[in-house]
């Protein structure tokens, strides 16, 4: 039942209606704002979508173009990140690969995370040999490095991009099975969770209804720093050759191809390791930001 309380700003009758999602929206925006680190993550979030998005198609050079004229050329007016071995603009190929960044995190972490929270919310609300087979087989998942596992599955399945993009989704999902399952097995014994099975309401409504809307909040917060950590894997793999294949502008592989002119040339290597530091730092800075936003014991 909704609660009518009295305002005597913006409504003539002086009555609202009183929503409580749009209460905890707005105390989750006022701790947001007051986080400036974790605003400034969010924005260059965004500004990184943005150029993502549209940055390709306003690039100067193709990304692939070569000019063996103008090899190793420093940072100038008409490169403004200078050439590499190839003679190709790395301005261009920074710009281009960051959709291949960003679509590597995002991908990796949206199929692990639904992977995931679908295992440990089963494992959680049903438990006994459900809960056992399920943890016991993510148990096997954590005792491997992510790195590794991600080593062992590219390596199976051979070297690409997708590949990649599944090897970093599989080592993701015993991450988001664990955090669900544990907040599952809170709500699950909460009265008004019981309230509605004495009902008479299926398991799958509960699930669905009650369960997963009061277990978002930690989910969230740790597909935020799983993008950041999916990034640093698949620039790592694609520098050990087994992730994005030439002439792909991959971060990753942009370090493997520069490695060679570290003293000549220096800015072959810096500028894709720049550009990983920035959107690791801005996940991970935002990732906070919202875990603090988000966890109801926070102070003001």
């Amino acid at each position: 039942m909704q609660e009518e309380v009295n305002l005597n700003s913006g409504d003539p009758t002086g009555k609202q209606q009183f929503n409580p999602n749009v209460v905890r929206f707005q105390d989750f925006m006022k701790k947001f704002y007051r986080n400036k680190s974790a605003l400034i993550g969010g924005i260059l979030i965004l500004a990184l979508i943005i150029v993502a998005l549209v940055g390709p198609y306003f690039t100067p050079y193709a990304p692939n173009t070569q000019n063996y004229s103008n090899l190793l050329a420093p940072p100038s007016v008409e490169h403004l990140f200078g050439t590499d071995h190839h003679g190709r603009d790395i301005f261009s190929r920074i710009i281009h690969g960051m959709s291949i960044t960003l679509r590597v995190g995002f991908t990796s972490v949206f199929i692990g995370m639904t992977v995931g929270v679908t295992l440990g919310v089963i494992s959680g609300y049903y438990g006994k040999w459900v809960d056992t087979i399920i943890m016991r087989f993510m148990d096997v998942l954590l005792a491997f490095p992510g790195i590794l596992l991600a080593l062992a599955v590219v390596a199976v399945l051979g070297g690409s991009l997708n590949n990649v993009i599944i090897s970093v989704a599989i080592f993701s999902v015993p991450v988001f099975a664990r955090i669900s399952r544990g907040s599952t097995l809170e709500v699950r014994e909460l009265e008004y969770v019981e309230a509605v099975r004495s009902l008479g309401a299926s398991d799958f409504r509960i699930i669905i209804r009650h369960v997963l809307p009061n277990i978002m909040s930690p989910i969230i917060v740790q597909a935020t720093l799983n993008i950041a950590t999916s990034v640093l894997t698949a620039s790592g793999l694609s520098f050990l050759g087994m992730g994005a294949q030439p002439p792909d502008p991959e971060w990753g592989a942009m370090l493997n191809d520069g490695r060679n002119y570290m003293w000549n040339a220096p800015h072959i290597t810096m500028i894709p390791g720049i550009a990983i530091v920035i959107v690791v730092l801005s996940f991970n800075v935002f990732g906070d930001g919202l875990r603090d936003a988000l966890d109801p014991k926070s102070r003001n």
